[in-house]
């Protein structure tokens, strides 16, 4: 597993070293924009509309849009100093019962593991949080955004989930057409029997016995295609086979230089000076110059100038 995170469990003056890895994975089966014509994937290109023009990363800044077209912006330095002061502690505030938090409150779930000399703190606050039955509520900063988090126990392994603020929640009372409290009408024979059927469908948690069935059915569409070979499969032009077309021109035109009376030909070819070429009796390129295109072409792939200097 990759670690995302490096620190410090705090709660009391007890430290515990800890690394985290993310629990979860994500299984979506992502689609790229491609150019049915070549094959080739489409690129997003940061462009202003106003101007007409790409704009590069130098003069880009962020901004927050608190009406309609206007923006307050904010340079690297602003947003470094709004940071919270301490990113490497999850600070543990208090412990509460599972039971109390609404499954609502939860984001994404991530495993810690001892770090360092810190397995004999990790043990002990794993086995304190088993026996009494607690979690932690607690603070953590990951990526400069700062998360409320429960710490608890699965197995033997304590583990982060990271929560909304309470202010994230949308009210309920937002919900149009809710039934209001207590005069929602229901026919008594027709609950026994929807009791009657929750009774008959409750069964013990088995998550391996739900898949995802749309990603199943994406995946058999996915091999049935490359099976097939259709007109749906096709392949991007890879880019690199320009330069190496342009270096093996390169090197025929060195060999086709040094074959012998290369340069007894070249002395008895007729002086065009003062003369119009035209397109089927332009001068040869040297050997030199042949050469030095190929290996700009092969530093610079894409034509652009500056592309293969280094910085």
């Amino acid at each position: 597993m990759h670690t995302v995170w490096k620190g410090a469990i705090s709660f009391g003056l007890v430290h515990v070293p800890v690394k985290m890895f993310a629990a979860t994975e994500d299984k979506d089966i992502h689609l790229r924009m491609i150019h049915r014509e070549c094959g080739t994937p489409i690129t997003n290109v940061r462009s202003c509309p106003h101007c007409d023009r790409k704009v590069e990363w130098e003069e880009i800044s962020k901004g927050y849009e608190y009406e309609k077209g206007r923006f307050v912006l904010f340079d690297e330095e602003e947003l470094e100093a709004a940071k919270p002061e301490n990113t490497r502690t999850i600070q543990i505030l208090d412990f509460v019962s599972l039971e109390e938090i609404d499954p609502l409150y939860y984001q994404k779930t991530y495993y810690l593991s001892p770090d360092q000399a810190g397995g004999g703190a990790y043990g002990l606050l794993l086995e304190a949080m088993r026996q009494s039955g607690r979690i932690g509520i607690a603070k953590i900063a990951i990526r400069s955004k700062s998360s409320l988090a429960v710490i608890r126990a699965i197995d033997n392994c304590l583990c982060i989930e990271t929560m909304f603020y309470p202010d994230e929640i949308r009210p309920i009372s937002g919900v149009p057409n809710l039934p209001a409290a207590g005069e929602a009408k229901v026919n008594e024979r027709e609950l026994a029997m929807a009791k009657l059927l929750i009774d008959q469908l409750t069964t013990p948690f088995d998550p391996a016995k739900y898949t995802d069935d749309y990603r199943v059915a994406l995946l058999n569409a996915i091999e049935r295609k490359i099976a097939g070979e259709g007109i749906d499969v096709v392949a991007s032009p890879a880019a690199e086979r320009t330069n190496v077309i342009d270096l093996m021109a390169a090197l025929q035109a060195s060999l086709e230089a040094v074959k012998p009376g290369a340069e007894g030909e070249a002395a008895a070819a007729p002086s065009t000076a003062g003369k119009k070429t035209s397109g089927t009796s332009r001068k040869k390129p040297s050997v030199r110059s042949s050469a030095k295109k190929a290996a700009a072409g092969a530093e610079n792939p894409g034509g652009a100038p500056g592309a293969g200097k280094q910085p």
